[in-house]
């Protein structure tokens, strides 16, 4: 377990990329030091004919998440830059966000850096959104109109037919949609404004919405 000195020493790396090539990232990953990760099958969305998410052409996604470490996670996301090359188009996109606590990882509680980078780096947050299915497009719509470029779909799934999974002590059942969309700073207030009245998420039941801070990121549009 993490202590408070240790607050925000680890990263969550998401990776997204174009259907099949999750297995890749995970191999490249593992060359860099970490241990593993978990892939989930998402779906992108197109707005305007030529643009979905981060410059997607292809709608099928898979999102690795992995954690690690700060140097081990700057390490891995350059090696799958070098690799994947998220620069060009339809190739996918990388980030870190700052995490607070870490149970139950051996190889990360040996290895933490001694310093934390600032956040004045920061530009851009991951907001996600949880929502009923069948209201992620209108998620989608209401972000796009306060500037988002677009944004992925995560059929949530509970873990098995009596047993719910749980976050931020909301139920994640199996008629749950994840929302996940990277904002620019300045567009995030505007951008979870709009999603808040469109879906009305103030109201019991209606969903949630929660933001974190986007560390190193490659093949973001800008």
């Amino acid at each position: 377990m993490t202590t408070l000195e240790n607050r925000n020493v680890f990263r969550l790396i998401y990776v997204v990329v174009n259907f099949g090539r999750g297995s890749d990232v995970l191999r490249i990953a593992k060359e860099k030091g970490i241990s593993g990760g978990t892939i989930l099958l998402g779906r992108g969305t197109i707005r305007n004919g030529t643009l979905n998410f981060f410059a997607f052409y292809e709608s099928r996604k898979e999102i690795v998440m992995m954690v690690a470490d700060g140097e081990t996670a700057q390490t891995a996301l350059e090696a799958l830059n070098n690799e994947m090359r998220f620069d060009r188009p339809n190739h996918g996109i990388a980030f870190t966000t700052g995490i607070c606590d870490v149970e139950g990882s051996r190889e990360l509680e040996l290895s933490l850096p001694e310093k934390e980078r600032g956040e004045e780096k920061t530009m851009r947050h991951l907001i996600t959104v949880i929502v009923d299915k069948g209201n992620a497009e209108k998620v989608i719509d209401a972000a796009t109109e306060a500037g988002s470029k677009g944004g992925t779909i995560v059929n949530a799934r509970g873990s098995g037919i009596h047993e719910r999974s749980k976050l931020f002590a909301m139920e994640i059942e199996p008629e749950k949609e994840i929302v996940m969309i990277v904002s620019k700073r300045d567009t995030t207030q505007k951008i979870i404004a709009n999603i808040r009245e469109t879906l009305r998420i103030d109201e019991p039941g209606k969903g949630i919405i929660f933001t974190q801070l986007v560390d190193e990121a490659y093949g973001l549009l800008e």
